[in-house]
């Protein structure tokens, strides 16, 4: 394995691990038992990916790697013993964030890799940075992350579209994930921190 796809792997199983901890974290929102935690953590983990290979009719990751389920299941075990009290809400928050940024980069790349022209392999990395968020939201009976006013699918769609681009220029490196990792997760923190959003439709409500 070359140093690139090597830099990709470790972002890969990032992404999965601090996806799987806001997944754990929901869980612990509602107080529920380890089993849960872990179930939550799996799916959140490991849900954008999914969705990512069955649209690519490629095969799911993790099903040949039970790695990625044991990085899961170690994400809920470290938040089951050394949660965070009051201050879940905002470590999910950030923690989500990082998980973003990281699939976002990482399921544009594994589209390219399988050939995917540039525009499907954009969408597969919002799709990638989105689902699992939108499964674990569903799963913990929160208002979802795309029904938020705050910046969320537009922080992935800038995150891939970075990485994306710089494929398209030549530069194939690890930089380049990592330019698309900061793109998309200094968004993020802008929205998290400052509230940043796009105007809204200026259309009047039903009455």
């Amino acid at each position: 394995m070359d140093a690139l796809a090597t830099a990709f792997a470790w972002f890969d199983y990032a992404a999965v691990a601090v996806f799987g901890a806001t997944g754990a974290l929901a869980a612990a929102q509602r107080k529920h038992d380890i089993v849960t935690f872990a179930f939550f953590a799996a799916v959140t983990g490991v849900g954008g990916g999914t969705l990512r290979d069955l649209l690519l009719d490629a095969p799911v990751f993790w099903v040949g790697r039970p790695d990625y389920m044991i990085v899961c299941v170690a994400a809920a075990v470290a938040v089951w013993i050394f949660g965070t009290g009051s201050a879940r809400l905002k470590v999910l928050l950030w923690f989500d964030a990082l998980g973003m940024a990281a699939y976002s980069v990482v399921g544009a790349a594994k589209a390219l890799s399988l050939g995917a022209p540039p525009f499907s392999a954009l969408v597969m990395g919002v799709l990638t940075a989105c689902f699992g968020g939108i499964i674990r939201d569903v799963l913990a009976n929160e208002p979802s992350v795309l029904l938020r006013r705050e910046l969320y699918v537009s922080c992935a769609l800038i995150g891939a579209a970075v990485y994306v681009v710089l494929d398209a220029l030549g530069l194939r490196d690890y930089w380049t994930g990592l330019l698309g990792f900061a793109a998309a997760f200094a968004v993020r923190a802008g929205a998290i921190h400052y509230g940043w959003t796009l105007p809204a439709f200026p259309g009047r409500g039903t009455p």
